[in-house]
């Protein structure tokens, strides 16, 4: 039987940075967890955090030497959702394309269904 694919997909830039911020904290066990709780100027905020845990109900996928958790209840915000890390002029930052959102606000880190 075939894997199914990851929740959401983690770019190879993404997964560097993380690699890095993991490496730096000291701690090789963390792994990237995905939330999104309500608020922001759309209606949902994504929220990113290096966990030590796995908490009952999540999914759990390996992508790129990192893994990543998602809540079963973000799962449903943020399913097939594609997340990089993009530095530019202004600044660095993990972006999320999630083809779930309606709508997103201009510093992309909230987004409305």
């Amino acid at each position: 039987m075939p894997t199914p694919p990851p929740p959401v997909i983690l770019t190879e830039n993404a997964a560097s940075r993380l690699k890095a911020l993991i490496a730096a904290d000291g701690a090789d066990d963390l792994a990237f967890r995905v939330s999104v709780s309500g608020g922001g100027c759309s209606g949902f905020n994504y929220n990113f955090d290096l966990s030590k845990e796995e908490e009952p109900g999540d999914i759990s996928s390996q992508q790129h030497g990192i893994k990543v958790l998602v809540d079963s209840m973000s799962l449903l915000y943020v399913l097939g959702a594609h997340i990089d890390y993009v530095e530019e002029l202004g600044g660095a930052s993990f972006q999320v394309k999630n083809p779930n959102a309606q709508s997103s606000c201009g510093c992309g880190s909230s987004f409305s269904v």
